[in-house]
Parts: structure tokens; C-alpha cells; sequence
């Protein structure tokens, strides 16, 4: 199981876990305190979302601000790339995974001490996307 916050297009958030999680499929299954409907799985459709964001604990660092540049003494792993969002949210991360066209694509971020340790994004809910 692994712990996300799904993120959706239209703003809402909900926090849970999930199993079931594949970039080519269409809905997951998200299951965890914040779900509704008593504690049943709630069906994520995947194309809703702006991003799905795998992260460390669900509380976070509140006082934490992501930094979007990367640490000099270490090499990024894949290719650096800067998603703005159409929301006005900039992530900068690394990518092995893009390519214009395709649905979305995973991103590691730049911000060693992040709480996400890698998200999903959806490319409908992307701006602007290049690489660094």
C-alpha cells in the first residue's frame, strides 16, 4: 500500500492509500481516513486529477517550502524538467518517463528533503512543460 494525496483539477484533495495505482489504467481505488463513504474504497478516475503525489507521512513538514532546484552536490537521476501548472503550482524535478502526447508521466523533485518522494502528473493539468 502506498500512501498518496490526490490532487485533483478542480482543487479538491483527498489523502489515502492505495494498491491499485497504474499509469495506463483509467480509475484506482483510494482507501484511508479522508475517503468518504464509510471507510469503503473511493474510485479515483485518474484523468480528474492534476496529480497524484506519493508521499512520506500524510502530515508533512508544514514549516517545509519546496525547493525547485536541485542539490549541486548531487547528479539528478533522468532528465530535469519544470512543469507549471495551469493552476499556477511550478514543480521541478527529474523524469524518465516524458513525452508530449502521452497521458502523464511520473516526476521525482528536485527538493531532497520534500515530503513526495515522486508524483504522477496528468499532462491536461500542465501549462507549460520543458526541460532544464
Amino acid at each position: 500500500m502506498k500512501r498518496v494525496v490526490a490532487r485533483f483539477a478542480d482543487g479538491r484533495m483527498v489523502k489515502g492509500v492505495t494498491s491499485d495505482f497504474l499509469p495506463a489504467k483509467d480509475l484506482f481505488h483510494l482507501s484511508g481516513s479522508t475517503t468518504v463513504g464509510g471507510g469503503k474504497p473511493v474510485e479515483i478516475r485518474t484523468m480528474e486529477l492534476k496529480a497524484l503525489f506519493f508521499v512520506k507521512d500524510f502530515a508533512g513538514d508544514p514549516d517545509h517550502h519546496e525547493l525547485n532546484e536541485f542539490d549541486a552536490s548531487r547528479a539528478p537521476v533522468g532528465r530535469a524538467i519544470r512543469v507549471a501548472f495551469k493552476d499556477g503550482e511550478v514543480l521541478v524535478g527529474t523524469t524518465t518517463g516524458y513525452q508530449r502526447g502521452r497521458p502523464g508521466f511520473f516526476l521525482e523533485p528536485a527538493d531532497t528533503d520534500s515530503n513526495i518522494e515522486r508524483c504522477y502528473i496528468v499532462a491536461a493539468a500542465t501549462e507549460e512543460v520543458s526541460f532544464l
